[in-house]
């Protein structure tokens, strides 16, 4: 049996059209890829206060779907960023945001961009919880809001079933992060290498999650993740690690998986493949280059990450990204 999964979009004016487009695009491109598989359907409308046309600085026009008196409960809400200042929108739209506390409460997911996650602030929402905003408006935000813990430094941060996006990029990172959810990893990736090269970056590496154990207080551990991270290309074992460090391995295992909820192994795989498909992308060295580059033994050893991580050969890789990268004349 299909499962509607239903998706509201807040309209105002002064909405920034691509806020508006790039989410469903991309979730639409993820419901066709996957959903008979997984059994999730998308119910996509556009809520606002009034229907009626709603129109943006792009000049181009939204029709709502539905009022926020008239809509029901919602399984995710995107609110889009706002052109400029967001101040006129907030006073104008006091029923929307009674609307987003009202479907918090009920159990939504919201998804914040920009200058949107004003809307957010002012419902109450991220009163004592991380969020983030455009760089530009920050400053303020932080004069309007100083119960919102502010991580301007994050592109994403999520606290609960909230997510802000302080920009375009990481909205687009947020939605794999939600297909990859809804209809799996696979329809994820593909939803990623069809849109973008520049969401390389697995959602979970870059966001400010409120509570997490990736922001955790064991110094040790974090120590042996930055020295991870600056030796990539060394060859070492983890007991080698463990030695330096003053510890044995088994309580390396140990320490590392309660603090990072994933293993040393893993957590050093993913930043040797983020490595590669940097070099991949940005360098002309050859596959076998990079493998010894990244730390693996050959360039066999990198393929089968590949494989098995990314559903294609470092070759395919290096191929889609710099059609994406480089446009030639027919």
């Amino acid at each position: 049996m299909t499962k509607m999964t239903k998706v509201r979009l807040l309209l105002y004016p002064q909405v920034l059209a691509t806020s508006v487009t790039l989410p469903v695009e991309m979730l639409k491109a993820g419901d066709a890829s996957n959903y008979k598989r997984h059994g999730t359907s998308l119910d996509i409308k556009f809520v606002s206060t009034e229907q009626t046309i709603i129109k943006c600085r792009a000049g181009c026009a939204f029709v709502p779907d539905l009022t926020v008196n008239n809509d029901d409960e919602a399984d995710f809400i995107i609110v889009p960023g706002i052109w400029r200042n967001p101040r006129p929108v907030i006073k104008h739209n006091q029923t929307a945001i009674s609307y987003l506390a009202r479907q918090w409460q009920q159990g939504a997911t919201i998804v914040g961009v920009g200058t949107g996650n004003c809307l957010l602030a002012e419902a109450g929402l991220l009163d004592n919880h991380a969020a983030t905003t455009h760089w530009h408006y920050a400053k303020q935000f932080r004069k309007d809001y100083p119960r919102v813990n502010l991580k301007p430094e994050f592109f994403i941060t999520q606290s609960e079933r909230i997510f802000c996006a302080a920009s375009l990029n990481s909205l687009a990172d947020i939605m794999v992060h939600l297909i990859a959810q809804l209809y799996g990893r696979e329809a994820a990736q593909n939803v990623e290498r069809n849109f973008s090269h520049e969401i390389r970056k697995p959602y979970e590496e870059q966001r400010y999650l409120e509570g997490a154990v990736d922001r955790h207080p064991d110094e040790l551990i974090a120590q042996i993740q930055f020295w991870l991270k600056n030796n990539l290309t060394s060859d070492f074992s983890l007991h080698d690690v463990a030695e330096q460090f003053g510890i044995s391995q088994r309580t390396l295992s140990r320490r590392f998986k309660a603090a990072t909820g994933s293993t040393a192994n893993h957590y050093l795989q993913k930043m040797r493949l983020e490595m590669a498909q940097e070099l991949l992308s940005s360098t002309n060295l050859t596959v076998q280059d990079v493998a010894v580059e990244v730390g693996y033994i050959d360039q066999g050893y990198l393929t089968k990450v590949f494989k098995r991580e990314l559903n294609q050969t470092p070759s395919d890789y290096r191929l889609l990204v710099r059609k994406k990268l480089f446009k030639t004349d027919s």
